[in-house]
């Protein structure tokens, strides 16, 4: 089966779904989503979206604490196109429905997370994510322009290198043509040709074995552009989030939102002590990177399997107006957050580094762009300020559909691409093969590759993940595919990336800790090209 549309978007979180109404005027607009289109990591996200709108805040403010959490490695261009740009962008959203929490006076109820000098945070309740995937949904769902294809899997770009040309990544002008997307339900892999196509496909955390990512979150995007050749950056930087709820053998781990920190939660060991100012004057107040480190260290000297996140001094009344979603969530496992104290865990949550992309989110592969959580635009540098992933999503999905709309007018489709072709291949006969070897990887990135890292680590790393590498690709080539090979495949494409680019980075910065570099160098930049 074969389809040619003008915009293919794979993906279907804030990042897919906004770029998808800004160009459904201009053409024909395909989405593909490996599950329901509801399902995706902007439908978990808790906190928020990021923006200074009252005073004493300003756009200054929120750049200088973008620059500062980024720890010397953000585009200082970049952060200051998205913060100014913010506004604008927020009130799309509200137009297109999304409902923003205010105080009785009609103001804005901002909330203040970690990293944050003022309360610039717009929410929803405790489920900002979730309001902003409803009413984008319901937008696109009225476009005629725009088809969504759930349960598709999109398991290449189509380059040059399947017209049988050779494509090394010293290429110049490397093409993407569309997509190959196997029907999840029938198995048949489709030709999905494009003039231009917007990879949205969200975050990695599915890399190691405990995340908040929901399970579809296996770098798809990142890997597809990697095998391509298109240039790859900075994805050593991952972000543990500090506080998910310690609740053993949950899938994905549950998120105890920064808002509650913001809102007074104080963190402390088991024996009830505060422990932050140990580490940061600004106590649970401070950047993730530094507090997930500090969880860390606490829970190795004492020996203890968490700390514990205190709101009691909050109110019931007031917890259960801001954060019903984590009251609720805490009670169903017999937690009352109002007396009880909350056991959390630091826990795999965002990809900070990704695909290169510039200022119009174009990647390094002509006709292909890269929007939200599997990007990398110099936004976040070494470690991500609360709330800046939503803005950055809807930020660079607008200046993305700005460049598309105006360069399909001079792109033709490619007719000579081939099918998908799978002759000589057969269904594995053990699925065991798969999923022994993704617990494995989960398991090597989360106990090697994690919030502290060693040379030594890294090196046994790698050396364990070349094993698995060679059986998949193995595994793959006599093979008819299916979407768990695929998912495979991908997580170790992506943890073969944190792991290389965390043993060239010869010094600790932001999220990557190494303690054979316990100091800084000059060394910025880190590009697989």
């Amino acid at each position: 089966m074969r389809k040619e549309v003008d915009f293919l978007i794979i993906g279907s979180g804030i990042a897919g779904l906004s770029f998808a109404l800004k160009v459904a005027p201009y053409g024909k607009v395909c989405i593909v989503t490996k599950a329901g289109p509801e399902e995706s990591s902007t439908n978990l996200a808790q906190g928020g979206i990021a923006s200074a709108i009252y005073d004493p805040d300003s756009y200054e403010k929120h750049i200088q604490d973008t620059l500062n959490c980024g720890d010397g490695l953000c585009d200082e261009k970049t952060v200051r196109l998205v913060v100014s740009e913010s506004h604008q962008r927020i009130k799309e959203l509200i137009s297109w429905g999304t409902e923003f929490d205010k105080t009785d006076k009609g103001l804005f109820d901002l909330a203040r997370e970690g990293g944050h000098s003022e309360y610039r945070v717009l929410h929803h309740k405790d489920k900002t994510g979730a309001e902003i995937e409803r009413a984008l949904l319901a937008q696109v769902r009225k476009e005629k322009n725009i088809e969504i294809l759930e349960y598709n899997f999109a398991i290449e770009i189509i380059t040059q290198h399947h017209l049988g040309i050779d494509v090394r990544r010293t290429t110049p002008d490397i093409e993407c043509y569309g997509a190959y997307v196997m029907d999840m339900k029938t198995g048949m892999i489709k030709t999905i040709l494009s003039k231009v196509t917007l990879m949205a496909t969200g975050g990695t955390g599915r890399v190691y074995s405990t995340t908040t990512n929901p399970n579809i979150a296996t770098g798809d995007g990142i890997a597809m552009v990697y095998r391509a050749k298109g240039k790859i950056e900075n994805v050593e930087f991952v972000q543990f989030h500090p506080t998910s709820l310690y609740n053993l053998h949950e899938k994905p781990s549950f998120l105890i939102s920064e808002a509650v920190r913001g809102h007074g939660g104080i963190l402390k060991t088991i024996d009830g002590k505060e422990f932050m100012q140990k580490y940061d004057p600004r106590k649970s107040l401070a950047p993730r990177d530094i507090t997930a480190r500090a969880i860390d260290k606490e829970m190795k000297i004492s020996g203890d399997d968490y700390v514990y996140l205190d709101c009691r001094h909050i109110g019931k009344d007031e917890l259960m107006d801001k954060f019903p979603t984590i009251y609720n969530k805490c009670l169903s496992i017999g937690i009352d957050i109002s007396k009880e104290m909350i056991p959390v865990v630091p826990c795999a949550h965002y990809m900070c580094g990704g695909i290169k992309a510039d200022e119009y989110a174009r990647s390094t592969i002509k006709h292909l762009y890269a929007v939200g959580e599997c990007a990398c635009t110099g936004l976040h540098g070494a470690n991500r300020l609360a709330s800046n992933s939503l803005l950055e999503a809807v930020v660079f999905s607008h200046r993305a559909s700005i460049d598309a709309i105006e360069a399909i007018q001079n792109i033709n489709f490619c007719h000579e691409v081939p099918d998908w072709n799978d002759e000589g291949t057969s269904s594995p006969e053990e699925m065991v093969l798969i999923t022994q070897s993704m617990k494995e990887v989960e398991s090597i990135m989360s106990v090697y590759v994690g919030i502290v890292r060693s040379n030594l680590r890294l090196k046994r790393a790698l050396d364990r993940l070349e094993i698995i590498y060679r059986e998949t690709e193995d595994l793959f080539i006599r093979s008819t595919l299916s979407p768990q090979l695929c998912e495979l495949r991908n997580v170790i494409n992506v943890a073969y990336l944190i792991i290389k680019m965390a043993i060239d980075r010869k010094e600790s910065r932001g999220l990557h800790y190494n303690i054979d570099f316990p100091s800084k160098s000059d060394n910025l930049i880190n590009t697989i090209k």
